[in-house]
């Protein structure tokens, strides 16, 4: 069937965080203004409607009438293994596959399970919050193996950094963000191989953090890094359905350990932990039958990224960006202006009235970029950056 993802829906009223979350915006520290007229394009998840097979295997949830504690049947596990067999030729075991809610949730517990308090951490900023959330909240120390930027903006892997680092006898773990947010990298396998084959060395865990894997451009190809590497026993992987699908609400994270002791470690770590009827239900219909949306909706969102990118060049030529290979945010420079972080802060939030997500929460090296989020009704973009143009109409140059 043909989706429509132009016709804005309104989600307001709906518990959505992003839409009826203002107070919580506030007390978190990522906005001060927040009113009905604001357009928040600040989270990852998408204003559109899911894909019907989806929808339809929830109604069939729903019209069960009891809703008990729930296994997850072998035909999860099955979807599971067909999706990733089908899409990147990366054969996962059903023992190998621990069911999490949610893969902040699941990367707190890696972060506890495999490391002792005290221990270094390689992250790669600037990077997704929750990881440095995940090392200093459970009393592990950042070692930050920061992304090197060049002219044109692209990023690459510091690799004489990584590796001094990871031969620091305090460093036991690494969390690697693939495909990358913000800056939406797609790692080559080549990269993927050497970072996996320097932590094995050094007796390094990696936990790859790959839920965005599914949404890349098309005509890109994403790895996982598990499919490159000789071994895997050191190599954590976390998938979901909750970005490809846009069912985070439904709490699904899927966790691939390959080393029987590391699940085991995982397992006592995590605790007792079931998914819910519909969360069993929209895995199986996602990944058995939602490839027709999956298409049509990464088609849109390019068109989105392209919308966003060709408005910047025209109207905004100051902010610089790169096309992202991967996820569905873009990672764009507001430094030219030559304003402090507050200035664009209040320019864009408050002014504009529209949220997005200060680079600085991304670490140091994020400082004078924003990160937006793209998967809305054209529309609403449209809307949100001309009112954004709009105030920095004085400091265009």
């Amino acid at each position: 069937m043909k989706y429509n993802f132009d016709t804005p829906v309104n989600r307001r009223e709906t518990y959505a965080i992003k839409w009826d979350g203002g107070e919580l915006l506030k007390e978190m520290g990522l906005t001060d203004h927040y009113d009905e007229n604001t357009i928040p394009l600040f989270t990852a998840d998408m204003d559109f409607q899911v894909a019907e097979p989806i929808i339809e295997a929830l109604h069939r949830t729903v019209d069960h009438k009891i809703f008990g504690y729930t296994l997850a049947p072998d035909a999860y596990y099955e979807a599971i293994q067909k999706w990733f067999s089908d899409r990147y030729d990366w054969t996962i075991d059903k023992e190998e596959i621990i069911y999490a809610p949610g893969t902040v949730h699941a990367l707190n517990v890696a972060v506890k399970a495999y490391s002792e308090p005290g221990d270094g951490i390689i992250i790669q900023r600037p990077v997704y919050p929750p990881f440095t959330a995940a090392v200093e909240g459970n009393g592990r120390v950042v070692e930050n193996n920061a992304l090197i930027r060049d002219e044109a903006g692209h990023y690459h892997i510091d690799f004489d950094g990584f590796e001094a680092l990871a031969k620091k006898s305090e460093v036991s773990m690494f969390i690697l963000c693939s495909p990358h947010n913000p800056t939406g990298n797609i790692f080559s396998p080549e990269d993927l191989k050497r970072l996996s084959e320097i932590c094995r060395e050094n007796d390094i865990i990696i936990i790859a953090d790959e839920i965005h894997g599914d949404l890349i451009r098309i005509g890109e190809t994403f790895t996982p890094i598990a499919k490159v590497s000789d071994h895997t026993d050191h190599i954590i992987s976390m998938t979901a359905i909750n970005k490809t699908f846009n069912l985070a609400g439904l709490h699904c994270t899927n966790v691939v350990i390959t080393d029987e002791a590391k699940r085991q470690q995982f397992k006592e770590a995590q605790g007792t932990s079931m998914p819910s009827p519909f969360t069993v239900s929209a895995l199986i219909a996602a990944y058995n039958e939602g490839d027709e949306w999956l298409e049509q909706v990464r088609e849109y969102i390019d068109g989105n990224i392209d919308f966003v990118i060709n408005f910047l060049k025209e109207e905004m030529p100051t902010v610089k960006v790169e096309h992202p290979a991967g996820t569905y945010v873009l990672w764009m420079d507001f430094s030219g202006y030559g304003l402090s972080d507050e200035e664009v802060h209040d320019r864009i939030y408050n002014k504009a009235n529209v949220l997005l997500q200060d680079g600085s929460n991304f670490g140091k090296e994020g400082e004078g970029f924003q990160r937006i989020c793209v998967p809305s009704p054209r529309s609403v973009l449209e809307e949100a950056m001309n009112r954004i143009k709009d105030e920095f109409k004085d400091v265009e140059k």
